[in-house]
């Protein structure tokens, strides 16, 4: 499976599982019922992709006026940065408030989020090309 049709899959299914897993998370960090944190489930996810849609696109931008071209690990790693910081910018004042919790314990709320999305992205990108092979970029 190549192109769109796997991009629109792998989105699909990503972010599914993702809410589902999400969502049971926050209602066990939050002490709040599954459909209470499944409400902010979805709109996590929502704000991550749109999110994802425009960092990226400042990124790219600003990326482009380098006169350093490629990506280092350092770039790589300012990228990844900049994107969990924005999502901190996001999360943790709207779980505080959705929640009804302090800023510190929606920041270990989201901290540990983030900690599930590293290992769970890393998990299903290795699953998910096992399933479906690897896109033609990446092809031996």
């Amino acid at each position: 499976m190549q192109g769109w049709r796997r991009r629109l899959v792998f989105v699909s299914c990503y972010e599914g599982l993702a809410i589902v897993c999400s969502s049971w998370g926050l209602a066990q960090m939050s002490g709040d019922g599954l459909g209470h944190a499944g409400v902010m489930g979805i709109a996590s996810s929502a704000i991550a992709v749109l999110w994802n849609l425009v960092f990226n696109a400042l990124f790219e931008r600003w990326e482009a006026r380098q006169a350093v071209r490629g990506r280092s690990f350092a770039r790589r790693a300012a990228h990844a940065v900049g994107f969990e910081g924005g999502l901190l910018l996001f999360f943790v004042p709207l779980f505080a408030w959705w929640f009804e919790v302090s800023l510190w314990q929606s920041l270990v709320m989201d901290v540990g989020l983030l900690v599930f999305f590293l290992v769970y992205t890393l998990v299903f990108n290795w699953v998910f090309d096992r399933l479906f092979g690897l896109p033609a970029s990446a092809a031996p």
